[in-house]
């Protein structure tokens, strides 16, 4: 599951993305200066994690990831191939979510693309040229659509009636996330569209250090401009962010952070924001091998979860040892949990719970 950073060239991407991955992308004060996108593999900050390594004392603790894309900057017309438009709009469709990072402070010396600081015209440029590649395809699946509904052909039927509702909302100048399907055949087919604009997304409003904490005007624009658009909006010092990483030790890093009045790093929470946007959830395997935290999706089962450690774990599932997270510390081991009940089993139809405790038994 990968998370793409887009944004105009100069918003503060390739810094952030260095943050997040420690994977040093180019940043210069220049457009176009990441051309092909860097992936980096980024670890989630999980407490939950370090909180099982302290009662289990395993030989390794392996956390969960997340494959962060940093995507170079888009300009006006990127939709019509401008700048390097047709391979980054490529770009933004493999991924499963947006991080729309906006320049939301004041410096002379970095220049921006359009010659001064503007995250709401900066919103809409992305978000128009996103459109406009969206709605290009639309028109293009219409046309074939349309002819074989006009044939009586009830699927067809169907998605054109879907597409022309996307269609709508494109030329209103609205993305396609707003669209919300009225059934399972509708929630299908807007995933098999592979819409840029229907794909979730989370605002990173690129400030200075003096507004880290509280965020600045530029903010409360872009709060109240996203207000109905159900996407989360995070303040972050992306160049503080950097200087953060940079220093050697843990303790030195808390210091600087409690100088600023944060608890964490920003980019931590922009994981964890990133994890969920993502839809996805934890749950956890505890030995003393290894405590591992495993990435599966909201909603999945007991066997399905099963699968993402191997794929005959799922085929051969007959049940999951199951301990809810809290009752693992509250009793401190699994022998304990065991003692006092706690440990639940569970067959094929339970739906497994963010930070559930988990042990399979298979048979292939």
């Amino acid at each position: 599951m990968k998370a793409g950073i887009v944004g105009l060239p100069n918003v503060g991407k390739s810094t952030l993305f260095n943050c997040l991955s420690n994977a040093k992308a180019q940043s210069a004060n220049f457009p176009f200066c990441t051309i092909e996108p860097n992936i980096g593999v980024v670890n989630v900050p999980d407490t939950r994690l370090e909180k099982l390594e302290e009662l289990v004392n395993p030989e390794r603790v392996l956390p969960a990831t997340v494959e962060i894309v940093d995507i170079a900057g888009l300009v006006k017309g990127a939709s019509k191939g401008e700048g390097l438009g047709n391979q980054f709009l490529g770009n933004i469709r493999e991924c499963n979510a947006i991080i729309h990072v906006l320049r939301c402070f004041d410096n002379d010396n970095i220049v921006h693309v359009d010659g001064n600081v503007n995250p709401i015209r900066d919103k809409e440029t992305i978000d128009i040229e996103l459109q406009l590649k969206d709605l290009d395809t639309v028109e293009k699946r219409l046309d074939k659509v349309k002819k074989a509904a006009k044939t009586g052909n009830k699927e067809a039927q169907l998605e054109a009636a879907l597409l022309e509702r996307i269609h709508a909302c494109l030329m209103q100048g609205k993305s396609a996330r707003i669209i919300e399907a009225q059934n399972q055949d509708e929630e299908e087919l807007l995933e098999a569209f592979q819409l840029i604009t229907s794909k979730p997304v989370l605002y990173v409003c690129n400030v200075d250090e003096d507004a880290a904490v509280n965020g600045n005007a530029y903010v409360e624009q872009v709060k109240e401009l996203v207000k109905d658009e159900d996407a989360e909006v995070i303040v972050l010092a992306v160049g503080t962010e950097a200087d953060i990483t940079e220093l050697e030790t843990y303790e030195e890093r808390q210091m600087f952070l409690e100088d600023m009045g944060l608890s964490e790093p920003g980019v931590s929470k922009l994981i964890r924001s990133a994890y969920k946007l993502l839809d996805l959830q934890t749950y956890f395997t505890a030995g003393v091998k290894e405590v591992r935290a495993w990435t599966i999706k909201v909603g999945d089962t007991a066997p399905q979860a099963a699968g993402v450690i191997h794929s005959d774990f799922e085929k051969g599932f007959i049940r999951a040892e199951v301990i809810a997270y809290d009752d693992f510390v509250s009793y401190g081991s699994e022998a304990k949990v065991k003692e006092a009940g706690k440990l639940r089993v569970e067959g094929k139809e339970y739906i497994v719970k963010d930070g559930d405790v988990m042990h399979f038994r298979f048979n292939v």
